[in-house]
């Protein structure tokens, strides 16, 4: 299970969660301009966009699980496990594997209306990467500065539906997570008024009662609600410290701690790591489960025109700052 957001402020921010009982070896990757992708169904793509973010790189070619592009467009894909649905070869499409998705979008697309034109020909197709890396099932999130998408492959086609809650998480199908919440339209960052009864003299009794309801759960359909709503009335300063420290924020306020949600027995999905980019600085900021202190790699501090992958390790280990 995972967890996706925006958040705009003087910069454009993008990123999410990613919850999971294991990791496969993540590195935040950037893939300069002039590197090479081998496309399966659709030749190769030697010139495209510099893209920064968070992979699993088999055999010299990046699996993204989220990331950003030198133009402030990101995307990320999340789990929507028994609801996607990739389809054969199509002639006379842009027939993309599952894996290729993210480069496909980020390295020919500025923006999200030119990924809605993009994907107006588009057949995701159920091409695996490999035998032993198969089709994950995913749906994507797309998000500029501007607005945000969502993209699910299902059975009965791929739909492309706005996303103004700036949210994604999983099942189920996006349509029916923005109708849930309408069972939470009476929440508020406000202290709640009377109206159970003019007869009673009822008060609130704690501080934030006005979001009383509001779930708490980790089940993804409360994620999404919870997630809507602290982004919906987050508040902070325009410096890009302010900026950053509020998004972790959001995305904290579904933090997933081990022990919690049981896979298996001995085994639990916990937030490995929580990723936010900044759009149009370039800069992928990160924490892990282990490490709090928020860690963050520069594109623009790499020679963008290159055609190798630039790679860097995932911080691991508690940092504590001993004040004395």
């Amino acid at each position: 299970m995972c967890t996706a957001a925006t958040y705009k402020t003087k910069d454009f921010y993008f990123g999410r969660t990613l919850d999971y009982e294991f990791s496969y070896g993540d590195e935040i990757t950037i893939t300069p301009r002039s590197y090479v992708f081998n496309f399966r169904h659709m030749g190769t793509l030697s010139g495209h966009y510099a893209i920064i973010g968070m992979a699993h790189v088999a055999g010299d070619y990046p699996l993204y699980y989220d990331g950003i592009n030198e133009k402030g467009l990101g995307m990320a894909g999340l789990n929507f496990v028994g609801n996607a649905v990739y389809n054969e070869v199509e002639e006379g499409k842009e027939n993309i594997a599952q894996f290729e998705f993210i480069p496909w979008i980020l390295g020919k697309c500025a923006t999200v209306k030119e990924a809605r034109a993009l994907l107006a020909n588009i057949n995701l197709v159920k091409t695996p990467f490999s035998e032993i890396l198969p089709c994950a099932q995913l749906h994507w999130i797309i998000a500029d500065k501007n607005e945000a998408i969502t993209v699910e492959a299902m059975a009965d086609g791929l739909h492309i539906w706005d996303n103004p809650a700036g949210v994604l998480t999983n099942n189920p199908p996006f349509n029916q997570q923005m109708f849930m919440l309408n069972n939470y339209m009476h929440l508020s960052a406000k202290q709640p008024e009377n109206h159970f009864s003019d007869q009673l003299g009822l008060k609130a009794y704690s501080r934030g009662m006005g979001a009383l309801g509001l779930p708490g759960d980790l089940s993804s359909a409360s994620r999404f609600a919870r997630v809507a709503f602290v982004r919906d009335h987050s508040v902070s300063g325009d410096t890009e410290a302010e900026s950053v420290s509020q998004f972790f924020h959001i995305l904290g306020s579904v933090d997933q701690q081990r022990g919690c949600c049981e896979v298996e027995p001995g085994k639990y999905e916990i937030s490995l790591y929580t990723s936010c980019c900044n759009g149009d600085k370039g800069i992928y900021y990160y924490t892990t489960y282990e490490n709090h202190q928020i860690s963050a790699v520069d594109m623009n501090h790499e020679d963008l025109d290159g055609n190798t992958l630039v790679r860097y390790p995932v911080l691991q280990g508690e940092k504590i700052h001993m004040q004395n």
